[in-house]
């Protein structure tokens, strides 16, 4: 597990983005995400995965430490980055996953995606009994938003900056605004 604890009475914003996909899908991170990163003074960053090349945790650590996990599409990380992990900030159980399982579950969900559309609700299953401790679950995989608490879990996609699933979608980040006395609230930010 690992900690990260503020100042007493400080207000703690963790930056949070997934599928960033370069450059398979973008050419470069969006410019828009750095800035507001440091605009909004973020302790950290969470990339849930599928992040493709090496540079963009590079870029997004110019900004603040990054927490990253192996996405689907992940792999020049295949030995470097965990497919979960736990963190704790400001006493908040945080856990971090792609969301895909590994590469059997994403073969069965794939083809289940092709058939009845992608939907948030044949991962969670996975994504719960994963991190049946932690307050908060970021998850990737979807490109599509999930802001959402289920009994006392908060259950947190971003979407993606660069590739939204559905036409029309706006690509997004988000943030994870935590208070010194633990409390949470997930924020989806649609970028220009």
């Amino acid at each position: 597990m690992r900690y990260l604890q503020t100042p007493a009475g400080k207000m703690l914003t963790l930056g949070v983005l997934s599928d960033t996909h370069i450059p398979d899908r973008a050419r470069r991170l969006h410019p828009g995400i750095l800035p507001m990163f440091r605009d909004a003074g973020v302790s950290a960053i969470l990339h849930a995965g599928d992040i493709s090349v090496p540079g963009v945790l590079a870029q997004l650590a110019q900004v603040a430490p990054v927490y990253a996990v192996r996405g689907n599409r992940d792999i020049f990380w295949r030995h470097r980055l965990p497919l979960a992990l736990n963190l704790n900030f400001n006493g908040l159980e945080i856990g971090l996953a792609h969301g895909h399982g590994g590469w059997r579950s994403y073969l069965v969900d794939r083809i289940y995606f092709m058939f009845n559309g992608y939907h948030h609700e044949r991962l969670l299953p996975r994504l719960l009994a994963g991190f049946p401790q932690a307050n908060v679950i970021v998850f990737g995989h979807g490109h599509l938003p999930f802001n959402r608490w289920l009994d006392n879990q908060l259950l947190f996609n971003p979407g993606s900056p660069h590739f939204p699933e559905k036409t029309g979608l706006a690509p997004s980040v988000g943030f994870l605004h935590i208070s010194a006395e633990s409390e949470v609230r997930g924020e989806i930010v649609v970028l220009d």
